[in-house]
This record gives structure tokens, C-alpha cells and sequence, in this order.
């Protein structure tokens, strides 16, 4: 009926704006590609969809009838001003729409909302869905026939090579990161942060693996399959136990712990060959729903064992669920500042949390420690190649080169990285450029309150606010060390 198609086509309507954004032509880099490896929970959207069928008033035009052309409109704006993606960008869109439209319909995930509810539901959801295929087809025909033709080359894939590019890359930095930093001071700071993270990786390197050569060290980290898993189960028990170290160890350095809980879930089958390797989704605001922080235990054998700890803390406790659900049980804080919040701050706290359980001793061994190095490096080649791509006019093959060189990462996962920094310009800076700002007011306190400083209430401070921009941090921070000088 018209009430379940108005209802399926709003799910379907976030797939559509991550498939093309009408500046870079690109999907939403961390989106897996297209309906197969959507990473929502179907069976609850279903529950939810078939619940409200008769309770929904008649919907105005399905947000899919609105969007494709206005879309698809402003993706011709861009070409007739000469914004437009680089080619390997819109050829990996055009492959992922390719692969989706050679499935049947029903073998699509949107489609497993139909395993619920009666036979007019599952009519109503697979004719949307018809619907829906149609319409990715004439925007497959948009992308191959008009946008692929004058898309820019491999020497122009940063956002500086566009008409008022280089203006627009600065505004995405002053966005994501909170600060006032232009992005060659922030192509410089991610060098002396490698620097920094080199000379550990040189130290721990000689004690794990009797060498300083930072090459030898990231071929052993890379190649050496004693350090991969060997089943699915390895991982999630992993994943399981760290969390559960983490969580004993927290009292010790916060004062304020969240109420709700984390748990550990394998990602779903229907998204785990095509997602990243972990992600966290909040607990539901009632308290419903425990935190979950999903690991990903497809192909064990190519899931790192040295990475799985910090990967954990990040994702889970004392990274994104102690931040996310401290935030959501914040009692004066209206909704929009308990439940959103800044990249800078979110993504800062958690990677701060990745050396902050080292303090906690939750790396048993000096392996996990490279583990812990290993994704700071990761970190700060962003701030080095999102720079270089958008600022400096840096090629695809140059980014690539910079991170085999510099870290440990695999070289496939480089090329999904570069994919990622060249579609998503400045987001990558977050990350490291929060850490660091977390990490200087966290120094700043300690020489200011000598041995008055308390880490437990530095911590509920940073938290106490929500995830708050980096300067409105710094306020809350130095207020407080101003109340106990």
C-alpha cells in the first residue's frame, strides 16, 4: 500500500545521498558499497516499519521521487562549472551500482525487511523497491554517460585542482578539526607526529623484533601471519576479553561511568566482506539497547591479533561507549548537545583513549603496544596525505607511497584509506588533530596543578560537557584548572 512504499523509500532515502555527493561524485567513504552491505539492523527496521503501517498519516511524495532528480541536477550544476570528481572515484560508485542492479531485487539487504509482516507489506516493499531499481539505473546512465567522460584525472584528485578548491579545502579543515590551523600547519604537525611515532616504533621494534629498521619492523607487522587470527571465534573472544579488562580497569582513572552497558557483537554477515573492521552503534536514549561495539570476524586470517586491543578501547570502553553514553545520560544538557556532537571531539577522545590504556596497563605484551603505535601512525599519516591531496596537489600514487612508507598498514587497506581522503576531504584530520588538543590541555593541567592535578576529574571535565567543539574545551578546561589553583 502507499503507506509502506512512502515508509521503505524513506530507509532507502540515506542510501541514496551516500551513493553521489554532487561535488566529488563520490559515495560517503565509510559507507559499504550499496544496499548488500548497508550495516543497519533490518530485522528491528522491519519491526518498526510494520508497526507504524497503519498509524502514519498519507506521506507527501516519497523523499526517492524528490531526490533522484535534484540530484541528479546538481551533479549536472557541477559539471557545467567544473566541479566534478576525479575518475577512479566515480568508476568505483559505478561499479558498486553495476554489482547491486546484477542481483535480483530480493536478494538485496533493503529487501530482508520483507521476512516480517503480512503479504500486502511484502507487496508494498518489494514494488518500492522495483521502483528504486529503476531510478539507480537512471543514475548509473547519469554517472557512466555525462559525469565519467569529463571527470578529472590522476593529477587532479584533490579538492585544490576545483574552482575555488583551495578556499573550500581550508573551510572543510576550520570544520572538521574546531581550529584555527591552516592546512600546511597541519600537513607539518602530522610530520613531527611521525617523526615522534618512529622513534617508539624503532624502540619497541628492537624489543619485539630485534631490529630499529622501520622497514624491517612494518614487514614483520605486515606480512607475519603468526600475528593474524586463526578463526572467527579467536576474534570475538578477543574483542570480548578486552572489553571486559577495559572495563575493570576504567574506575581507576574516570569518576563518572555511563550507566549503560557495552557489549560485543560479530558484525553481520550480509555487511562483514564489505565494511570496515569494526564500528560502535550508542545505546538507545531509554536505555533499552546496550552499547555495541561490532567487530568484524569475517576472514579471520586477515584480522591483525596485535590490533585487536586498541581497536577495542577505541571503539568501545574507554573510547566511543564511555564518551557516547556519558554524553546521553548527561541530565542539563539539552538533546542536540547529549546526542550529537563534533567529529574533532568524538574521534579525538577515542584515539586519546588508545595511549590512555597503555597508562591503565591494558596492553599485556609489547606487541599490542605496536598495535597502539601502529594506529597512531595511521592517525597522523592523515594529517600529512589529506593535506598533501587537497592542499599541495599530491597524486593518488604519492598518498599511497607516503603510507607504505610511514606505517604498517596493508597495502590494500592504503588504497580503501586514499579512496576515503580523496572523497571525504578534511574529515580524516579529526582524528589526530583532537587527540592532540586532548592530550596538550591534559599537559597543560598537570604542570598547572602539580600534584593536585587528578586524572579521574580532568577526564570528567573533558566529558562533562558533551562532545563540544575543541575551543569550547579548552574553556571548560581551563576554567576548571583555574578553580583549583
Amino acid at each position: 500500500n502507499d503507506h509502506g512504499k512512502s515508509i521503505i523509500m524513506e530507509a532507502t532515502h540515506g542510501f541514496v545521498k551516500l551513493l553521489c555527493d554532487p561535488v566529488t561524485g563520490c559515495e560517503h567513504p565509510q559507507a559499504p558499497p550499496g544496499p548488500a552491505g548497508c550495516d543497519t539492523d533490518w530485522s528491528i527496521i522491519s519491526e518498526s516499519l510494520y508497526d507504524k503501517l497503519d498509524t502514519l498519516p498519507s506521506p507527501p511524495d516519497s523523499p526517492l521521487e524528490v531526490e533522484w532528480p535534484e540530484h541528479i541536477a546538481q551533479l549536472r550544476m557541477g559539471l557545467g562549472a567544473g566541479r566534478v570528481a576525479n575518475a577512479d572515484s566515480v568508476g568505483l560508485v559505478i561499479e558498486q551500482i553495476e554489482r547491486e542492479l546484477a542481483k535480483p531485487t530480493s536478494e538485496w539487504a533493503l529487501a530482508s525487511v520483507t521476512s516480517e509482516g503480512d503479504e500486502v507489506f511484502r507487496e508494498s516493499v518489494m514494488t518500492a523497491l522495483e521502483a528504486y531499481r529503476t531510478s539507480l539505473q537512471t543514475y548509473l546512465t547519469v554517472l557512466t554517460d555525462e559525469v565519467l567522460p569529463q571527470a578529472r584525472g590522476e593529477d587532479a584528485v584533490g579538492l585544490g585542482a576545483l574552482p575555488d578548491g583551495p578556499a573550500c579545502y581550508e573551510a572543510r579543515v576550520a570544520s572538521f578539526t574546531t581550529l584555527d590551523r591552516s592546512a600546511e600547519d597541519i600537513h607539518q604537525l602530522g610530520l613531527d607526529e611521525m617523526a615522534r611515532i618512529h622513534a617508539e616504533f624503532q624502540d619497541l621494534g628492537e624489543s619485539v623484533f630485534g631490529t630499529r629498521d622501520l622497514t624491517q619492523i612494518f614487514d614483520h607487522l605486515r606480512t607475519d601471519e603468526a600475528l593474524l587470527f586463526d578463526t572467527s571465534e579467536e576474534v570475538q573472544a578477543m574483542a570480548e576479553q578486552a572489553l571486559a579488562d577495559a572495563r575493570a580497569a576504567i574506575p581507576q582513572a574516570f569518576g563518572r561511568l555511563p550507566q549503560a552497558e557495552a557489549v560485543v557483537a560479530p558484525v553481520p554477515d550480509n555487511e562483514a566482506p564489505y565494511t570496515t573492521i569494526a564500528y560502535y552503534r550508542e545505546p538507545s536514549p531509554d536505555g533499552g539497547r546496550p552499547g555495541t561495539y561490532y567487530v568484524n570476524t569475517y576472514a579471520p586470517e586477515t584480522r591483525p591479533r596485535h590490533e585487536a586491543r586498541v581497536l577495542a578501547y577505541h571503539e568501545s570502553i574507554p573510547g566511543h561507549h564511555l564518551q557516547i553514553a556519558i554524553a546521553q545520560e548527561l541530565p542539563d544538557l539539552p538533546a542536540f548537545r547529549r546526542h550529537m556532537g563534533m567529529t574533532a571531539f568524538v574521534e579525538g577522545w577515542a584515539l586519546y583513549t588508545e595511549r590512555l590504556s597503555d597508562e591503565l596497563g591494558l596492553y599485556p605484551e609489547d606487541i599490542d603496544r605496536l598495535g597502539m603505535l601502529s594506529f597512531d601512525a595511521w592517525r597522523a599519516a592523515r594529517l600529512v596525505v589529506d593535506t598533501g591531496l587537497h592542499s599541495k596537489g599530491w597524486t593518488r600514487d604519492q598518498a599511497e607511497q607516503y603510507m607504505i612508507d610511514n606505517t604498517p598498514l596493508a597495502t590494500n587497506n592504503i588504497a580503501n584509506e586514499v579512496d576515503r581522503y580523496i572523497t571525504w576531504p578534511g574529515q580524516a584530520l579529526a582524528y589526530k588533530t583532537g587527540q592532540i588538543e586532548i592530550r596538550e590541555l591534559r599537559s597543560e593541567a598537570e604542570a598547572a596543578l602539580g600534584d593536585d592535578f587528578d586524572l579521574s576529574a580532568f577526564h570528567d571535565v573533558v566529558l562533562g560537557g558533551g562532545a563540544v567543539s575543541m575551543p569550547e574545551l579548552r574553556r571548560r578546561v581551563e576554567q576548571w584548572v583555574a578553580q583549583h589553583e
